[in-house]
């Protein structure tokens, strides 16, 4: 998906690295400031490209020499609040999945997949 929006030319827009930017300051909810703020070098919603260093390996622990899925349409995602997240190829997808997933999120919402990728 990252990569099909560098082809066209898109922002990454992602929010991981937008709270990477903000750092401990972070508090499990990103605001609208945290997303309009340019002085935050990794935010991806206010300047293009790869944030800085994104072609260093960061020691996630996920091995990054595995294929990434094969060929799809989407080109944004959210969070389903079980670990997993929607892709889609629209704006009016990806706003019916906003609304069902994260306007009235779930009571046992979490961010991360119960077990670990392998």
């Amino acid at each position: 998906m990252f990569v099909r929006r560098l082809q066209r030319g898109m922002r990454l827009q992602t929010d991981p690295t937008v709270i990477y930017g903000v750092g401990s300051e972070f508090d499990g909810n990103l605001r609208r400031t945290h997303l309009q703020d340019e002085d935050n070098a990794y935010n991806t919603y206010r300047h293009g490209g790869l944030p800085p260093l994104a072609d260093r390996p960061a020691g996630t622990g996920i091995d990054s020499r595995r294929p990434a899925p094969g060929p799809g349409r989407g080109l944004v995602f959210v969070a389903r609040g079980d670990g997993g997240h929607v892709f889609s190829a629209s704006l009016a997808e990806h706003e019916a999945a906003v609304r069902q997933y994260q306007l009235q999120r779930r009571q046992d919402y979490r961010s991360s997949p119960e077990q670990p990728l392998t």
